[in-house]
C-alpha cells in the first residue's frame, strides 16, 4: 500500500509513522509514505501558497494550482488511485470504509488542508472523495491524515503482527485484564472477573459480547 500525503507540514508525521506497529510496516515494505508539500510546487519566491478568501471572512485559503501540481505529481501514470480530501464536512470515516479502501486499491492520496482551506477548484480538476473523521474541526488535516494511515494499514495482511488481532475478525471486548489476578489500591481490592479465568470460551466470548 503507498500513501501519498499532500501536507504543509510532513515533518508533523515523523514520531508516529516512524514508531511501533507502522514503522515496522515501513521497514518490512508492507506499506510505503511519501510527502507531497505544496510550497514545492509554487512558482512563488517565497514559497508562499497562501491567500485572502474572494468574498471576504477570516483567515487564509491555500491557492489551488500548487495543490493540483502536487496530486498529479502523487498521481504520476498511475490509473487507480483513490484520493481523499479531508473536510469536517465529508462522510465519516469508519472500519468499513478503510477496508473497502484497503481491498480495492494500493495507491491512496490524502489531501491534508491548513488554514481556512484549500481553494475549491482543486475537486473540481480530480475526483476526489471528501471525507471526516469526527464531527468536528481540527487545525489542519495532519491527524485526520494519520488516523486515515493507521486504519487502512492495520487492514492489510503482514501489517499487524498476528492478523487475528484484527478486531473485526475477532470477538473483542473495551474491557481487557492480564495478570496479577487481583491488584489492591487504597485498601480496595480489583479482580478479573472470574470467566476469563474459567477456560470456557463460550462463556468468555458470551462475556466479551456483553463488554463492547
Amino acid at each position: 500500500m503507498n500513501f501519498h500525503i499532500i501536507t504543509l507540514f510532513p515533518e508533523m508525521f515523523n514520531s508516529y509513522i516512524n514508531g511501533s506497529i507502522l514503522g515496522r510496516a515501513i521497514v518490512d515494505k508492507k506499506i510505503r509514505i511519501k510527502f507531497y508539500n505544496p510550497r514545492d510546487f509554487t512558482k512563488d519566491k517565497n514559497r508562499r501558497i497562501d491567500r485572502k478568501p474572494y468574498g471576504g471572512g477570516p483567515g487564509m485559503v491555500i491557492e489551488a494550482l500548487p495543490v493540483i501540481r502536487a496530486i498529479k505529481k502523487a498521481k504520476g501514470l498511475k490509473n487507480k488511485v483513490k484520493i481523499i480530501f479531508l473536510s469536517p464536512s465529508g462522510i465519516q470515516f469508519d472500519n468499513n470504509y478503510a477496508q473497502k479502501t484497503a481491498k480495492n486499491y494500493s495507491d491512496i492520496i490524502i489531501v491534508s488542508g491548513r488554514y481556512e482551506g484549500i481553494d475549491a477548484r482543486v475537486s473540481k480538476v480530480f475526483k476526489m472523495e471528501t471525507v471526516s473523521i469526527g464531527p468536528y474541526i481540527l487545525t489542519g488535516g495532519e491527524l485526520p491524515a494519520m488516523v486515515i494511515v493507521d486504519c487502512v494499514s492495520r487492514q492489510i495482511e503482514g501489517v499487524l503482527g498476528d492478523f487475528n488481532s484484527l478486531e473485526d475478525s475477532r470477538v473483542s471486548s473495551s474491557d481487557v485484564y492480564t495478570r496479577p489476578e487481583s491488584i489492591e489500591y487504597k485498601g480496595r481490592k480489583y479482580r478479573v472477573p472470574k470467566v476469563l479465568l474459567s477456560g470456557d470460551h463460550k462463556k468468555i466470548d458470551e462475556w466479551k459480547k456483553t463488554h463492547q
